[in-house]
């Protein structure tokens, strides 16, 4: 199965506000949908910068920049943003979008280790060129962290008697391996949903720092936009969706005064102000399930 790029026109659309040009960044370039989208609107003289940390992402995007001079992919998570430009000279952008969570040519691809529908090797790395697998991962942890992480991470009511299987089963190879031990301890599945997706759900956010690259990433994106630049961001689970609303939310929101006694002049410390918050047509669901999740946020910097 190929990647569909979700909400693609949508997230364009609301990143571009009628423009044609300017400098861009898209700091999950997956195989590209958004970025090739995003050039075809924009003019000659515009400029695009992707980031991937996956190594077949990146080649994908190696192929576009040989024949688009407006597009450059740099190898580093979106988390590294600020540093990366910087480091080319890049202070202020005009336009910053990220689609988070895996993409389907990682989970269809078995040797990825990412999903429980194909086995393959236990591995889950986006930038599968360093760090630990999946498999190390799990032989490393304690029992009560990995509970905790499947409970935080994959919102699992039976976290604890999952992480206890798991960790009693020493070194677990493959995909299927842990598919089956968390189906076989797991008391209660939910209709439609296999009973191990709570679990690699949880195990891929944590050795991936899904979580926490989101979370530097989202001041990084507010500092490098212009005043009127856009920040687009695309989620797919609860997770991910209450870091960006709740960041929104904040750089929104006129803070509140705490003095005590006599009145304080209040300081406006507002960066951002909300566009819009959209899920994806009946029509795009219909031909790309994956849609029927998701959540594009789109707000802009004032100052």
């Amino acid at each position: 199965m190929s990647h569909i790029s979700v909400l693609l026109h949508e997230t364009v659309d609301a990143l571009l506000a009628e423009r044609d040009t300017g400098i861009y960044v898209d700091g999950t370039f997956g195989r590209g949908g958004h970025t090739r989208a995003l050039l075809e609107k924009l003019d000659a003289n515009a400029r695009v910068y992707a980031f991937d940390k996956d190594p077949q992402a990146l080649s994908v995007a190696h192929e576009l920049a040989q024949r688009d001079s407006r597009f450059q992919i740099i190898h580093a998570s979106f988390a590294d943003l600020q540093t990366e430009l910087n480091r080319i000279g890049i202070t202020q952008v005009d336009g910053i979008m990220a689609d988070l969570g895996v993409s389907s040519p990682q989970l269809d691809q078995a040797e990825r280790g990412f999903s429980f529908m194909q086995d393959g090797p236990l591995d889950m790395r986006m930038d599968n060129s360093q760090g630990q697998t999946a498999a190390e991962w799990l032989l490393d942890i304690k029992e009560e962290d990995l509970a905790n992480i499947i409970y935080q991470y994959g919102e699992e009511r039976y976290s604890r008697r999952l992480a206890k299987v798991i960790k009693q089963a020493g070194y677990i190879e493959t995909t299927g391996q842990l598919a089956e031990l968390v189906k076989t301890a797991h008391p209660k599945w939910e209709k439609h949903k296999h009973p191990a997706t709570r679990t690699f759900q949880a195990i891929r956010i944590a050795i991936n720092k899904e979580l926490e690259d989101i979370e530097i990433f989202l001041p990084q994106a507010v500092e490098l936009l212009k005043p009127q630049g856009r920040l687009a961001v695309i989620s797919f689970h609860s997770l991910e969706d209450r870091l960006i609303k709740q960041f929104i939310q904040k750089e929104s929101t006129l803070a509140e005064d705490t003095g005590w006694g006599l009145p304080q002049k209040q300081v406006d410390t507002r960066r951002l102000k909300k566009i819009a918050r959209l899920r994806a047509s009946e029509e795009e669901v219909k031909s790309n399930p994956r849609s029927r999740s998701a959540w594009l946020r789109v707000a802009e910097r004032l100052v």
